[in-house]
Formats: structure tokens, C-alpha cells, sequence
């Protein structure tokens, strides 16, 4: 069986910058319409009364909760105590609000430094880049980055920052495309493990399982 998994072609969607009430129920409702699951690096200080049951619906659904800084400063400026109470507090408060435990970091901006490495204990994720931070880029366009360029074990970088509508309109084709063209959605916990990939690898930035 575990053969088997191997030899499919897997890939994860993935969502930074929320949660929101208006942005990332829409992205929930496809994700949800198609039963397949994502995985989402929120901001910290963004987890507020009114978003937590965004939160908890996301793991409702089988998705995972990730890191992405409290307050998706940029990291590489900080001292290694900022650093540190960054990933502290985004992770307890998902804990907090979900049960789950972060397992990956996604530096805000992919900016690094060796000083994040060696106070970050988490494997960092960058993603293939489909453009959708940018809101002169198309739904259209957003979609064909993805469908012409997807591979297995492609960790996909997307927003669900509030007002993205390009992203949930071109999210629905992204999925239906993908999965004419063979993929299986998974998470990105799931992703590493079915592909029997450890993440753990030190100063690595991943956006494919496999490089």
C-alpha cells in the first residue's frame, strides 16, 4: 500500500495571511464543495473572537494550521528573543483555538536569515508561486501558472489575505484542472509523510517534497 501512495501524484494547497471572515470562509466553502483538504500558514495577531470559528472550521475540514509569525513582520531584522516569541505565540494560540500543533513555518515575504534558522524549530515552506499576493494578476492567469506548471510533491503558495478575490475565483478551475490532470490533494503534514520525505533538514526552504 505504502508502494502505492508513493507512486501517486500528490500535491498541497496552501493559504497564508488569514484568517478572515470574508476571504477564507469562501476558500473553506470550494475547499469543502470538493472534499479535499488544504493547509493554512495564518498570522498570529489575526486570530481574534470573531475568526477562531474560522480557524476551528478549517480543522473541521481536515486541514492543517501552520505558522506564519504573529505579525507578519520582516523576521530577518528581529533579535533571536522576536524571533522566538513570533512562533511561540502564533503557534499557542492555534493550539489554543484548534488543538493542533503548527508543524511548518512559512517566513513572511520568504525572507530568511541564519538567525531564524537557529531559532525556529519547525521545517520552513516556501511553496510554487502562482502571483495571487499581486492584485494586478489575474484569476485567469493565477490559474494557468498552476495547471501548466504543477508536479508531485508541489507544495502550492496561495493567500486567503481578506479582499483576494482573484484567488477564490480562480480556485474552483485550479482544483477541477489538477485533478483532471491525475493529482490527489493533500495536506501539507500528509504531503511529507506519504511521500516518506522528513522535513526536518537544517537552513532548507521547501517548495517541492523531492528538491
Amino acid at each position: 500500500m505504502s508502494e502505492n501512495i508513493k507512486e501517486k501524484k500528490l500535491i498541497s494547497f496552501t493559504f497564508d495571511d488569514g484568517p478572515n471572515t470574508d476571504t477564507t470562509p469562501l476558500v473553506l466553502d470550494i475547499l469543502e464543495k470538493h472534499k479535499i483538504p488544504a493547509s493554512f500558514f495564518i498570522i498570529g495577531k489575526l486570530v481574534t473572537e470573531e475568526t477562531i470559528p474560522v480557524l476551528k472550521r478549517e480543522a473541521e475540514l481536515g486541514c492543517d494550521i501552520h505558522n506564519h509569525s504573529w505579525t507578519h513582520s520582516f523576521m530577518d531584522k528581529f533579535t533571536p528573543e522576536e524571533i522566538r516569541k513570533e512562533i511561540k505565540d502564533t503557534s499557542d494560540v492555534i493550539y489554543e483555538a484548534t488543538g493542533q500543533t503548527a508543524k511548518f513555518f512559512r517566513p513572511p515575504y520568504i525572507v530568511t536569515s541564519q538567525e531564524m534558522f537557529d531559532n525556529i524549530d519547525l521545517p520552513f515552506i516556501c511553496g510554487v508561486n502562482c502571483l495571487d499576493w499581486d492584485p494586478t494578476v489575474s484569476a485567469e492567469k493565477r490559474k494557468q501558472l498552476i495547471l501548466d506548471n504543477a508536479k508531485d510533491g508541489d507544495i502550492v503558495l496561495l493567500h486567503d489575505l481578506s479582499g483576494n478575490m482573484n484567488t477564490v475565483n480562480a480556485l474552483e478551475d485550479m482544483i477541477t484542472g489538477l485533478l483532471d490532470k491525475g493529482f490527489t490533494f493533500v495536506t501539507i503534514t500528509e504531503l511529507f509523510e506519504q511521500k516518506g520525505i522528513d522535513p526536518n533538514v537544517k537552513n532548507k526552504v521547501w517548495s517541492n517534497v523531492f528538491e
